[in-house]
């Protein structure tokens, strides 16, 4: 359904949003978008600095084999 829509339908569907919600509007809600959008965008790349961080420190660990005592 979605493959048949072409440029004169988005610039029907653009058309019908403004007037509906006016450009104020639209433009603040693309701007929280776009904030959403950054904001997903820094947790993705934190949480991938901190299982690189993870993975640093259970390299670092001590692997040193603890002796048996002798009976």
């Amino acid at each position: 359904m979605l493959n048949n829509i072409g440029l004169p339908g988005l610039l029907l569907i653009a058309v019908v949003v403004l007037v509906m919600f006016g450009k104020g509007k639209v433009s603040s809600l693309m701007g929280e978008v776009g904030k959403g959008i950054t904001a997903f965008k820094r947790g993705v790349s934190d949480g991938v600095k901190e299982g690189e961080a993870a993975q640093a420190t259970e390299a670092a660990k001590d692997v040193t084999p603890i002796e048996k005592e002798k009976v």
